[in-house]
């Protein structure tokens, strides 16, 4: 779709804040208005149409993207959003460790076990640690709490968490940058660990590179999402 307007407004709205380009209201893909809950969120999707130069390219305006997910798919029915989320919690990255070389050992260490001891604390969980990729269960009430840590949260907040979960593949990264416990640089930096590992004692791959450059873009516009929400 071409650039159709000139002027981006936000507007107050009773279900929260509007956007309008010129007259008419954004809608989402599913045709319901587009409201976001937030002020300062309301300004960033609406700089993101502002910066429309010609033809609308969703992959430059992924905060409208995550707004248009809330509305769509999370609201509608939560408990089947959450569901997959929180299956992450039985195969968190942050269980399944190396057991060699020891630098990798250590890089590991130092990056997953401050988020595992901070989650322990938040929801009174415990984690059965691996090595290897074998799958270890974790414990029923661990589960338990971690899908209760989500089932409380709006559906704006699950459609930001989402892409930190998937990205990094770990549930325990995603809730602490939520609520602050880790930067979203620090997070990015737990669930890459292996990668950073790999340029450090290999070198870089063009393509590798390329890939995980894509994957941190669409971190931090979802940590960005989050931080907005505030």
């Amino acid at each position: 779709m071409k650039r159709f307007w000139t002027d981006v407004a936000v507007v107050a709205d009773p279900g929260g804040h509007a956007i309008r380009l010129d007259d008419r209201p954004v809608r989402t893909p599913g045709r319901r208005p587009l409201l976001l809950p937030t002020r300062d969120l309301a300004d960033a999707v609406a700089a993101e149409w502002a910066a429309v130069a010609d033809v609308i390219d969703p992959r430059a305006m992924r905060l409208t993207g995550l707004a248009n997910a809330a509305i769509d798919i999370v609201a509608p029915d939560p408990p089947a959003f959450i569901r997959p989320l929180a299956a992450y919690a039985d195969s968190d990255l942050l269980i399944y460790r190396a057991d060699a070389p020891d630098s990798l050992v250590a890089a590991q260490a130092a990056a997953w076990d401050p988020p595992l001891v901070w989650a322990g604390g938040r929801f009174d969980v415990a984690f059965t640690p691996a090595t290897g990729i074998i799958h270890r269960p974790q414990p029923p009430a661990t589960l338990d709490r971690l899908a209760a840590a989500l089932t409380g949260r709006p559906p704006f907040r699950l459609a930001g968490l989402s892409p930190l979960v998937t990205i990094g593949g770990s549930l325990v990264v995603a809730l602490a940058v939520d609520e602050g416990a880790l930067t979203a640089d620090d997070g990015w930096a737990a669930v890459t660990v292996d990668e950073q590992w790999q340029q450090q004692r290999w070198g870089e791959d063009a393509e590798a590179t390329a890939v995980l450059a894509a994957r941190r873009t669409e971190w931090m516009a979802a940590a960005r999402f989050l931080a907005l929400l505030d």
